[in-house]
């Protein structure tokens, strides 16, 4: 009896979560599309100044409620955005608090395991932030503190970075972009790591740009994508049909000026899109 009611256990566990990773058949029955989005992600996931979520990865799940809402037939489709950190992020996907994560998500084998990904929708790199009064390049951090975004790819880059080039720093995580900053300002950190279009992002906004240099330099490779429940097939080839979509209309173009305003995808960018407009 044990065993029966363990093996009874183990399949209902899998059917619930075949049923819970149903995107499509759920939202198709009347249930709200549960969107994460980061609030500290800025230019791509972020909460603007009349408090609702904005970015570029909400403009590509925009896309993705658009054709959702036309393709079941559900014009009154019901949205629901939640905030998600660098933390609990993948955990929302797997217990179907969120269906769909429009965030700064870098698409990573190991995270494969928890999750599964769209196609492509930018590439970044990391690189570091400055005061103009310290080290002037990564190589002369040592003895100095470097914060970074706790628990993302960029802390484990940063590290690993320190420790290839025997650059002995101190490691300050923080809890968000804005904290990070407020800390480079005032002199807490000397430098600050994070994703490229992250820290052009921050440098505009503080108000001592001034005092503040941007380096040129690629640490990494950040691939972005959208996340989804794991297993989930079908909402993933239809995510993947919409960013396709998107790509070879031209329409990726209106959104990045909207979201980038003046500046032009780079050349990696621009093949990325080139890329993924997989036909039909």
């Amino acid at each position: 009896m044990r065993i029966l009611a363990a093996a009874c256990a183990a399949i209902w566990v899998l059917i619930a979560g075949q049923a819970q990773a149903d995107v499509l058949s759920r939202v198709s029955q009347g249930e709200p599309l549960r969107l994460g989005f980061r609030e500290d992600a800025a230019p791509f996931s972020f909460r603007n100044d009349q408090g609702t979520p904005a970015g570029f990865s909400i403009e590509l799940c925009a896309v993705v409620v658009r054709d959702l809402k036309k393709a079941l037939n559900l014009p009154n489709l019901q949205v629901e955005f939640k905030p998600v950190g660098a933390e609990n992020r993948f955990t929302a996907l797997q217990d179907g608090t969120i269906d769909l994560l429009c965030g700064a998500t870098t698409a990573t084998l190991s995270r494969r395991e928890l999750v599964d990904f769209s196609i492509p929708t930018f590439i970044d790199g990391a690189s570091v932030l400055f005061r103009k009064d310290g080290p002037a390049d990564f190589e002369s951090l040592s003895g100095h503190r470097v914060g970074v975004r706790g628990g993302t790819t960029t802390e484990q880059a940063l590290r690993a970075t320190l420790s290839e080039l025997s650059v002995n720093a101190e490691v300050v995580s923080v809890s968000d972009h804005k904290t990070g900053l407020a800390m480079l300002e005032r002199g807490d950190l000397s430098a600050y790591f994070a994703d490229q279009s992250i820290l052009l992002f921050l440098l505009l906004k503080s108000h001592a740009k001034d005092q503040l240099s941007l380096s040129g330099r690629f640490f990494t490779r950040e691939p972005y994508a959208l996340a989804l429940p794991r297993g989930d097939n079908e909402f993933r080839l239809f995510v993947d049909r919409s960013l396709s979509r998107l790509y070879r209309s031209g329409g990726i173009g209106r959104l990045f000026t909207k979201s980038f305003g003046i500046a032009k995808p780079s050349q990696l960018v621009e093949a990325l899109y080139l890329i993924s407009a997989l036909p039909e």
